[in-house]
């Protein structure tokens, strides 16, 4: 909802100031039908990687207070919001409890993640089921590959210091 690439930049910009986390790789923009509640404007969907010292919950309880200060308000599932950051793997953990799983149970499903999570990390290993696959190969097993678009080339480096921040 609202200005999409202004949220977008915000979260980048917020996830980089926050103790104990590092980005090193940001993908393009790409803009995507909605899934789930379809009744709403496209999605402008990337992937960031990077480092952290963080556990895996407490990286989680950063990007929920990330969410909550950009605007993010939970009330429809997979309804219009002005954010949404998952955190798809962590390393090559495995983890699951009533908050969190990762890897995330739907990423190899996603088209929208795995296009540009596949432009920044292709040999990205993840765990499916007992084996491990690479984000090139799980991208290359979804069968339907439309509604998803490249929205926007970005030289990460140049917008996010244009943006003063």
């Amino acid at each position: 909802m609202g200005d999409r690439f202004h949220y977008l930049k915000e979260a980048i910009q917020l996830l980089k100031k926050s103790e104990g986390i590092q980005i090193n790789l940001i993908s393009s923009i790409y803009e995507t039908d909605p899934v789930g509640f379809v009744d709403q404007p496209p999605f402008l969907n990337m992937v960031v990687g990077g480092k952290t010292s963080l556990r895996a919950k407490e990286l989680l309880a950063n990007v929920l207070q990330i969410e909550k200060e950009l605007g993010r308000i939970r009330e429809v599932r997979w309804g219009p919001r002005t954010i949404d950051i998952d955190i798809l793997t962590y390393g090559l953990e495995k983890w699951q409890d009533e908050s969190l799983e990762i890897p995330h149970p739907r990423l190899k499903d996603r088209l929208f993640v795995l296009i540009p999570f596949v432009e920044i990390a292709p040999n990205h290993l993840i765990a499916v089921g007992s084996t491990y696959q690479t984000t090139t190969e799980l991208l290359e097993n979804v069968n339907d590959k439309s509604g998803v678009q490249k929205w926007k080339n970005i030289v990460w480096e140049t917008e996010l210091e244009l943006s003063g921040n």
